[in-house]
């Protein structure tokens, strides 16, 4: 139980969460961070871990001088960055079977909506998903089933971080200790999950009514 309320708590009180970090853990808070940024990216059974929410909780926290904000920054690029790529080459390794059920711990469902990403953005998936919760974890991975080319996947993986990491890090640092941000900031990191997530709603909201328009033809027929 007390488990699954600190796992919670990294959704409801992130900036409470991260400021007891800093005071018990001091610059270790930098691997922990670093830990889970590299997870949320490189590993597709974490894709529910926090992204750009804790990216703006730290830039927020950055200010009273607990951390370095370049020194963050630095090293949580290097994160995403190489999160990527290892799941790239996870992806690579497993190959097509990935897509056949065989693993239990990947969901057919988010990688079949990967996939219908890749198709509509092509290469440059690789850096919209940085802004898409699950997509962000599994875009890596698709690319190295896809047996997308290393050295054009490293530098959209690249581009992607350097984007990612600077944007969100960058606005909480600029915005996350003005007066109404800090007296509302469990509902501004709730808003930025919402945003974040209303790409996939969208595209399962686009994906349902395309469904229901071809029942209604095959019904019609």
């Amino acid at each position: 139980m007390d488990l699954m309320h600190e796992f919670l708590r990294l959704f409801r009180e992130l900036d409470v969460l991260l400021a007891e970090f800093v005071a018990k853990y001091g610059a270790w808070t930098y691997a922990i961070l670093f830990l889970i940024v590299f997870a949320e990216t490189g590993l597709v059974v974490t894709p529910f871990l926090p992204g750009d929410s804790l990216l703006f909780a730290a830039g927020a926290l950055c200010v009273h001088g607990g951390l370095s904000v370049w020194k963050l920054g630095a090293l949580l690029f290097v994160a995403a960055v190489l999160g990527d790529t290892v799941n790239y080459h996870i992806g690579k390794y497993i190959g097509p079977p990935a897509f056949s059920g065989r693993f239990r711990f990947l969901k057919r469902a988010h990688l079949v909506r990967t996939q219908a990403f890749f198709e509509k953005y092509g290469a440059k998936a690789i850096v919209l998903a940085r802004f898409v919760p699950i997509v962000r974890t599994f875009a890596p991975f698709v690319a190295g089933v896809g047996s997308m080319n290393y050295s054009t996947f490293l530098v959209y993986n690249v581009v992607g971080a350097a984007v990612w990491i600077g944007l969100f890090l960058g606005a909480g640092y600029l915005f996350g200790n003005l007066p109404w941000v800090k007296e509302n900031f469990s509902k501004v990191i709730l808003i930025i999950i919402v945003v974040s997530i209303l790409p996939i709603a969208f595209e399962w909201w686009k994906a349902r009514r395309a469904a229901r328009v071809i029942i209604r033809a095959e019904d019609s027929a």
